[in-house]
C-alpha cells in the first residue's frame, strides 16, 4: 500500500481537523497581527478611530476642510498658469520657487518662496523669503518681471538660502532694475557673520561684473540697502510699511544667525509663517499660532535606510538632522501646536514615489489637518479669508520673462509720463577697456550678409521711450489721467 493509499483510507474528520487547527492558528497569528500593527486592529473589528479634524464629511476627505476650495478668480482649477490671474485685493498667493537645500534636481532648485499680496492690478506686491540656487528661473518662468523682484528676506547665510542673490542683481539692474535692491537679514554673533557684511564682499566679489554693467543703463540698481536686524530680537519687527508687517525671531541652526519669520497683511487679515532652517523650537510654535499658512522646513527621518541608499554611516545621517534640522515628525507636532489653515514643508529632499507615504505618515504622527508639501517645483497656494486652494504650476521650459512694460520704471504711485528717458551708462567701455582690445575686433562686414549687415552702435544714443505708444503696441490702453 502506497502512502497516497494509506492518506486516503483516513477518516475525513482528520482533514476536517487540520482544517480547523490551520483556521485556528491563522486566525492567532492575525490577531497578535492586529494587536502589533498600528490600524491592523480597527479594520479588523470596524471601529476605525480616524476622524475628519474639521468635522465629518461624508466623501470629503479625512483631512480636507471645507475652505479647500476654488474660486471665481482661480481661472484653471488644477493648474497654475503665469500670467493669466490677476491676483483680487485681499488675496495672497504663495508659489515655492525652490523646495530642496541639496542636492539641487531639475525637480527642485534651492529654497525661496514668493508671498504676492494681491491689489486687483497686473502686478501684486512682492516678498521673497530666501533666494537659493536657481529659484531665478522660476521666479522668471512665473512671469515675475525682473525689475519689480525687490524685498528679499534671507533667512540664513547658507548658500542654499541666498545663492541666486551675487547673480541676479546685476541682470536685475541690466532688465530695467534702476532702483535700490532692498535685501533683509539677521546679524550674527560677531558684524563679519551679518547680512550686511555678506552683501559687502558680495559686491566686492562681483566688482568686475557690476563695472562691466555700467557700460548700460543701469541707473541706481546695482545698489543694495540693507536692512540687519538683531539675531537674538524676539518677535522683531523688521518691515512695517502700507499695512503690511513681517517679523522675525532666532532658530537653532547650529550657528547663531538663523531666523524665521513671519508676514502680516492687516488689511485682508492673511498671514504667512517661513521658520527657515533650524530645530523645532518654542518660538516658532509661540509666533506661529493662528497664522493662515505655516511653512516649515522638514527631513525623512530613516537614517537606515538612507545609509542602504546612499552609503553614508546612519550615525551621521542622525547627527546631521539632530544639530541641524526639524524632522517631519515635529514639522507636524508644529502644526499642531501653532493651527494653521494649511500647513506646509519646504527645504526638503524630494525622495521620490517609494517614501512619499513615508514621508506623509511622519508629519500625520502628529498633523491630521490640511498639508502638503511645498515642492516638487513650483507649487502655489491661493489664500482668501474664506478659502485655500493649492495648484502646481505649468511653466515652460525655455525663456519666457514677461514682456517689458515702461510702468514697471515708474515710482509707487506715480503717473505714467509722456516720455520716459533711460538711465545714462555711467562707465563705457572707452573707460574701461584698453584701445588695442576693439582694434581686434573682425570688421563686421566680414561676417554679415549685405541685406542684413547694419551699422554698429557702440556709442551709448541716448535712448527715450514713449510709454502709452508702447502699451497701445501690446493692445494695453492707459487712462491719461494714470
Amino acid at each position: 500500500m502506497t502512502q497516497d493509499d494509506k492518506n486516503q483510507d483516513k477518516p475525513a474528520g482528520n482533514e476536517q481537523g487540520r482544517r480547523n487547527f490551520l483556521k485556528g492558528s491563522a486566525a492567532a497569528v492575525g490577531a497578535g497581527l492586529a494587536a502589533s500593527v498600528p490600524g491592523m486592529a480597527s479594520a479588523a473589528d470596524g471601529d476605525c478611530e480616524m476622524k475628519n479634524p474639521y468635522g465629518a464629511r461624508p466623501g470629503g476627505g479625512i483631512s480636507l476642510p471645507d475652505y479647500y476650495k476654488p474660486w471665481p478668480a482661480i481661472k484653471n482649477r488644477n493648474v497654475y498658469m503665469p500670467g493669466t490671474e490677476i491676483l483680487p485685493k485681499n488675496e495672497m498667493r504663495i508659489s515655492f520657487l525652490g523646495s530642496t537645500p541639496w542636492p539641487p534636481t531639475r525637480l527642485q532648485s534651492g529654497t525661496s518662496i514668493l508671498v504676492e499680496l494681491g491689489n486687483g492690478e497686473s502686478q501684486p506686491r512682492r516678498f521673497f523669503f530666501d533666494l537659493g540656487n536657481g529659484s531665478i528661473s522660476n521666479a522668471i518662468a512665473m512671469q515675475v518681471p525682473a525689475p519689480l523682484i525687490n524685498d528679499i528676506f534671507i533667512s540664513h547665510l547658507h548658500s542654499d538660502h541666498f545663492a541666486d542673490l551675487p547673480y541676479f542683481y546685476p541682470f536685475r539692474a541690466f532688465s530695467g532694475g534702476y532702483t535700490p535692491l532692498r535685501v533683509y537679514g539677521p546679524s550674527g554673533r560677531t558684524p563679519e557673520l551679518g547680512i550686511k557684511h555678506m552683501v559687502k564682499h558680495m559686491r566686492e566679489m562681483n566688482r568686475w561684473h557690476e563695472e562691466n554693467f555700467n557700460a548700460c543703463p543701469i541707473g541706481d540698481g546695482m545698489e543694495i540697502e540693507v536692512t540687519e536686524f538683531d539675531w537674538k530680537e524676539e518677535n522683531g519687527l523688521c518691515y512695517d510699511k502700507d499695512g503690511v508687517k513681517v517679523r522675525h525671531w532666532p532658530r537653532s541652526h547650529v550657528k547663531d544667525g538663523a531666523s524665521a519669520y513671519r508676514l502680516d497683511w492687516e488689511d485682508a487679515g492673511l498671514s504667512f509663517v517661513w521658520t527657515g532652517d533650524g530645530r523645532p523650537d518654542e518660538l516658532s510654535a509661540k509666533y506661529g499660532k493662528g497664522v493662515d499658512v505655516f511653512v516649515s522646513e522638514g527631513t525623512i527621518d530613516v537614517p537606515q535606510l538612507s545609509s542602504m541608499k546612499l552609503g553614508a554611516p546612519a550615525e551621521l545621517w542622525e547627527y546631521t538632522i539632530d544639530i541641524f534640522h526639524t524632522m517631519y515628525y515635529a514639522a507636524g507636532y508644529l502644526f499642531k501646536q501653532t493651527q494653521p489653515r494649511m500647513a506646509a514643508i519646504c527645504h526638503y529632499e524630494y525622495a521620490g514615489p517609494a517614501l512619499e507615504a513615508e514621508s506623509t505618515a511622519e508629519v500625520r504622527s502628529n498633523w491630521d489637518g490640511l498639508f502638503m508639501f511645498g515642492g516638487p517645483d513650483v507649487q502655489v497656494i491661493n489664500v482668501t479669508k474664506d478659502a485655500i486652494w493649492s495648484r502646481e504650476a505649468l511653466l515652460p521650459d525655455g525663456a519666457a520673462p514677461a514682456s517689458m512694460d515702461p510702468r514697471w520704471l515708474l515710482k509707487p504711485g506715480e503717473k505714467l509720463p509722456a516720455e520716459i528717458t533711460l538711465p545714462t551708462p555711467r562707465l563705457p567701455r572707452e573707460k574701461q577697456q584698453e584701445q588695442f582690445l576693439r582694434d581686434l575686433e573682425i570688421d563686421p562686414k566680414l561676417y554679415y550678409p549685405p541685406d542684413a549687415y547694419r551699422k554698429p552702435v557702440q556709442k551709448w544714443p541716448g535712448i527715450t521711450l514713449n510709454p502709452r505708444e508702447m502699451l497701445e503696441a501690446r493692445g494695453i490702453k492707459v487712462d491719461n489721467d494714470k
